[in-house]
């Protein structure tokens, strides 16, 4: 990072950024990219150059874009956003269908579906690709926010090519379980990129020498087979909590490097975890979500796992 050439990303300058950009574009199969300070930023610049104005977007009730972004869409999107069931993660591409047939006898138009890979608030599942097929065949822009895209190509043996092949724009983290300190990618066509850009200088996001961070970016696309080491430390975090609380976790489930457990007591098991310098964070009301990440290694996890064991 600090042997980085920059330059003026706000002009479109900046070496390093457009190495980043090109580099991620090319991975997810893309013809433009453009780096971003958050996925939450990506998110809202897609709904913006998607989501028409009187229309409505296609979502999951429990998507990062409906619960996480302190409802971003109302103030900075002319479409709205209408929910279906995600509990397993996915969209049901009949349900959203039917919105589009009703759509022709006089119900709200659509004009995008967004769908999120790996999904976080149901402990990072992943997609099956062919069910991502089904929803874009419903013929609607698809923006697909990849935050942590990488680890549901990594955790299914495909590419993020491949998952991304049948969405509009699609986004992801270059932090995360990747490890740079900050930034995501949006990428897609050039015309909605271009669109993308300026969006980006409304919502305050155009910046200026910032090819520091581009540079960590690009490391992190190289470190994306560690990914792997991050599952295998979740589900072995699952497990001690499936011992410990039998039900609190489906250990099956846990595909990626996250862990939700539903424990009686979420405050306190977070302050117990604390006491033994184990951070956790709320994953709801009822739950506890922690997240392996290429700063946790196993002597960490090891320390969790006793932590976890010794829970009152």
């Amino acid at each position: 990072m600090a042997e980085a050439e920059v330059g003026d990303d706000g002009f479109g300058d900046d070496p390093t950024v457009r190495r980043l950009e090109a580099a991620f574009a090319e991975r997810v199969g893309k013809e433009r990219a453009l780096f971003v300070p958050s996925g939450t930023m990506a998110n809202q610049i897609a709904l913006r150059v998607l989501g028409s104005a009187g229309t409505v977007v296609l979502a999951g009730r429990r998507q990062h874009l409906v619960v996480r972004e302190e409802a971003a869409a109302g103030t900075n999107a002319s479409a709205q956003v209408v929910t279906f069931d995600d509990a397993d993660g996915t969209l049901d591409p009949e349900e959203l269908q039917r919105w589009v047939d009703d759509a022709q006898v006089g119900w709200s138009a659509p004009s995008a579906i967004f769908v999120e890979d790996t999904h976080g608030e149901v402990g990072g599942r992943v997609w099956p690709l062919d069910r991502l097929e089904a929803v874009a065949a419903i013929g609607l822009p698809v923006h697909l926010d990849g935050a942590r895209l990488w680890n549901a190509a990594v955790a299914s043996g495909t590419t993020v090519a491949e998952r991304a092949a049948h969405a509009t724009t699609v986004t992801c983290c270059v932090s995360k379980g990747l490890g740079a300190p900050i930034g995501s990618v949006l990428a897609g066509p050039a015309d909605l990129i271009a669109r993308a850009r300026s969006e980006r200088k409304r919502l305050g996001g155009g910046m200026r020498q910032v090819g520091i961070l581009a540079a960590a970016g690009l490391l992190a696309l190289d470190r994306v087979e560690r990914l792997a080491e991050d599952h295998h430390r979740a589900r072995r975090l699952a497990q001690a909590a499936a011992a410990r609380w039998p039900g609190s976790v489906d250990v099956a489930l846990v595909q990626t490097n996250i862990v939700r457990l539903h424990v009686p007591d979420p405050a306190a098991l977070q302050a117990h975890l604390r006491s033994a310098d184990v951070l956790a964070a709320p994953g709801s009301a009822t739950a506890v979500r922690l997240v392996t990440h290429a700063d946790v290694d196993d002597a960490d996890v090891e320390r969790a796992i006793a932590a976890i064991g010794s829970a009152p």
